[in-house]
C-alpha cells in the first residue's frame, strides 16, 4: 500500500474527487486499524461554489480549506454526525472532497454508507479536524495494483439552498458499488 502525497491533493478538486474512488482511508488508533474502500465522493470546488462551506469565507470552522492541501476538514452536522472531507488545491483557494461512503475492508462492522455512518464507522470526529492526511496513523492510500470501475457522476445531496450550484455533476461514486448512500 502506498500513502497518496501533498501532491496528490494539490490539484484540481474535480480530478481529486474522481481519483480518491477506489483509494483507501485508514484510521489507526491505539488497538485498532480500520480500512476502507472510497465509494462516493462530492467536489466542493472553492468559495465561489455557494454549496461550499468556504462560500461564507475564513471563519474558525473554515481556516482548514483555506490552508494548504492534504488535511482533513472533519465538522459536526445536525449536532450529532460528522463529516470528513479532504483540503485540495493551493493553500488559500479553500476547496475540498467530501467523502459520502466507504466500502468496509477491515474492522469495520457499522454502516458506511453516507458521510455521518462513514465517520461514525471509523472512529472520525472533531478530534481529526486539520490532522495531516500524510501522517502514519489516518491517511489515504493506493495499492499497486487498482481494480477498474466506471465512475458515475449526478448532481451533489443536500445542497438545494446553493441555487444553479446544487444541480452541478459534483457527486461521483463507484457504479453499482453496494455501499454508496444513494443512487
Amino acid at each position: 500500500m502506498q500513502k497518496l502525497s501533498r501532491e496528490f491533493y494539490n490539484r484540481d478538486t474535480i480530478i481529486v474527487a474522481q481519483e480518491l474512488l477506489g483509494k483507501y482511508l485508514i484510521h489507526k488508533t491505539d488497538h485498532l486499524e480500520q480500512i476502507g474502500k472510497i465509494v462516493e465522493v462530492e467536489a466542493y470546488l472553492g468559495p465561489h461554489d455557494l454549496a461550499a462551506h468556504s462560500a461564507k469565507g475564513l471563519t474558525n470552522r473554515t481556516k482548514v480549506m483555506f490552508g494548504p492541501p492534504g488535511y482533513a476538514y472533519v465538522y459536526m452536522i445536525y449536532g450529532m454526525y460528522y463529516c470528513m472531507n479532504v483540503v485540495t488545491e493551493r493553500e488559500g483557494h479553500a476547496a475540498a472532497v467530501l467523502l459520502r461512503a466507504v466500502e468496509p475492508i477491515k474492522n469495520i462492522t457499522a454502516r458506511t454508507q453516507g458521510p455521518g455512518l462513514l465517520c461514525k464507522a471509523m472512529q472520525i470526529n472533531k478530534q481529526l479536524n486539520s490532522h495531516d492526511l500524510t501522517s502514519d496513523n489516518f491517511y489515504i492510500a493506493t495499492f499497486p495494483k487498482v481494480d477498474s470501475f466506471v465512475t458515475i457522476k449526478k448532481p451533489r445531496v443536500g445542497v438545494d439552498y446553493a441555487g444553479s450550484w446544487a444541480k452541478k455533476l459534483l457527486r461521483f461514486y463507484i457504479k453499482g458499488n453496494p455501499f454508496i448512500s444513494r443512487s
